[in-house]
């Protein structure tokens, strides 16, 4: 049983990454402002007496020395998690997106925490025509958030170096899965289409829908996070977390419309700045390294989804 911290641990991916740690008997302390994830998705916290929540914002590094106290393994969740955010805010995404990274490992290195698990994102790669995207590929990125998420990968990669500190940076490709919030406008473009459809509302898509995505279902990324944590020795590496295969946004609507029974038509506006064209991941060096492969892949993922989104009606 190990004493672990997961920052953003009240959002999507925090939420389902805690309460996996839990199920597997570790003591978990949780750090978010709420700014973004939800008390309500920790609903299961009473069923775990292991479980801590600390409210506070990893911007404050006093907050991140508290919060690292006793602790072996960081999952570093915590982000604003949007190129349309960083595009029109790229001050306050940069403070929370790179600030707040190295304030945590600063604390972490600090504490003698073992090992850091870091979110990082695909969106690094920009939109390069080579396909798969390969971890050794040089990074483009086309956004704030792009650029932000790569210089946390480089800084974990430094700790390592000067410092000794075990570090792993995960690139999630697309994630989706139960608890993604759909009322945002920066929500991600599942859990939209699934509220518009379940709600008779005409989902939008961004250009031609043509754009593709290596959709990744949480439990994929869960999985990961586990099998960084149980890696005999990191070092910095950086580990593509996906499911090594595309689909356009036309043939995910597709998808979903068969799932729910729905024959509305989408609306397609103007392109967003910052997005790019196509993401497919290389998946072998996570199988190498992590012994990593998806175990969900997107239909079935989908059908969960759908699932759990109406439930919540």
């Amino acid at each position: 049983m190990a004493k672990v911290l997961v920052t953003g641990g009240a959002g999507f991916i925090g939420s389902n990454l805690t309460e996996a740690l839990l199920k597997a008997g570790h003591r978990v302390r949780v750090l978010d402002n709420l700014s973004t994830g939800k008390r309500e998705n920790l609903v299961f916290e009473e069923a775990y007496p292991f479980l801590e929540m600390i409210e506070g914002d990893i911007c404050d590094l006093i907050t991140c020395e508290k919060a690292v106290e006793g602790i072996e393994y960081v999952f570093h969740q915590a982000a604003l998690p949007s190129v349309q955010r960083s595009v029109e805010d790229p001050l306050t995404s940069h403070s929370v997106n790179t600030g707040g990274t190295l304030n945590l490992l600063i604390a972490a290195r600090d504490a003698g925490v073992r090992r850091v698990i870091y979110a990082a994102s695909s969106s690094a790669y920009g939109d390069t025509p080579t396909l798969p995207k390969k971890e050794e590929m040089v990074p483009n990125p086309l956004s704030p958030y792009a650029l932000q998420k790569f210089i946390g990968e480089q800084y974990c990669r430094l700790f390592f170096q000067l410092y000794g500190l075990e570090t792993i940076s995960l690139r999630y490709f697309n994630i989706f899965g139960p608890k993604q919030d759909p009322n945002s406008i920066y929500s991600a473009v599942i859990p939209k289409f699934i509220d518009a459809l379940i709600s008779d509302r005409p989902p939008v898509i961004f250009g031609d829908g043509e754009q593709s995505r290596d959709f990744t279902y949480i439990d994929n990324v869960v999985h990961a996070n586990l099998l960084a944590m149980d890696a005999e020795r990191t070092q910095g590496e950086v580990v593509n977390v996906a499911c090594g295969r595309r689909v356009s946004l036309n043939q995910l609507l597709k998808i979903l419309q068969d799932v729910i029974g729905s024959h509305i038509l989408p609306l397609y506006e103007e392109p967003r700045k910052g997005d790019v064209r196509h993401s497919l991941a290389d998946t072998k060096r996570g199988k190498a390294i992590l012994n990593y492969d998806p175990r969900v892949r997107i239909e079935e993922g989908l059908r969960r989804t759908v699932e759990f989104f109406k439930n919540m009606k």
